[in-house]
């Protein structure tokens, strides 16, 4: 935990630029009766009966200090989407020495799922671009990303999509706008925060934390 928290203090650096990752699963749910439409002054209204049609993930990252963000939309998580997502990401930039990116500790989320996905040549070149910093358990609220997703499920998600297809097309489009608006994320909870909120926690693992 201090370690991402001393991460968001860090000033905005092109060469080590800090990214947040995580994966969110989605449900594709369709009308199984149509709705009524939206009439002036009024909402549009659903029929409380819907068709299930199976699921996908949402892959996405955001630079909190840029607003840069990005995503992928897959029908599964497994090792060949992280990697290949990742490549992606690498590939937006060149010019950075090393890319970090904060993250969770899904079984899919190492290195090792880009020698599954690439060659050992490609996936070490691609290993080397990056430093990954894991959440702890249980502490996915310190990933700025999962703000993002809390937006993206109010603000886009909150209504049936049935396709992947739509899905994406809806998602995508929800990135686009929010990163030409250059909307940031200003993280306000600092390592004295932390210190204080859960001292208790700092004293079972060093009794001369009590002091604090």
């Amino acid at each position: 935990m201090e370690i991402i928290l001393q991460l968001y203090l860090l000033p905005y650096n092109p060469l080590r630029p800090v990214i947040c990752f995580d994966e969110r699963p989605c449900f594709l749910i369709g009308d199984h009766i149509k709705g009524l439409e939206m009439k002036k002054g009024e909402v549009a209204k659903e029929n409380y009966a819907y068709t299930k049609h199976g699921s996908c993930c949402v892959l996405a990252a955001i630079e909190p200090l840029t607003g840069k963000r990005f995503a992928h939309i897959r029908p599964q998580r497994r090792r060949v989407e992280f990697a290949e997502f990742m490549k992606d990401l690498a590939d937006l930039y060149p010019d950075a020495e090393k890319i970090i990116v904060v993250l969770d500790n899904l079984n899919t989320h190492n290195f090792s799922s880009f020698f599954h996905t690439f060659d050992a040549q490609t996936a070490a070149k691609l290993m080397d671009r990056f430093e990954f910093v894991f959440t702890p358990k249980s502490a996915s609220w310190l990933n700025m990303v999962e703000i993002e997703f809390s937006a993206l499920s109010r603000q886009c998600l909150n209504r049936r999509i049935s396709t992947i297809t739509e899905l994406e097309r809806e998602v995508l489009t929800y990135f686009k706008e929010r990163e030409k608006k250059q909307i940031r994320i200003e993280w306000q909870f600092s390592r004295d925060d932390a210190r204080k909120v859960m001292k208790k926690h700092y004293v079972k693992v060093n009794p001369k934390n009590e002091k604090l």
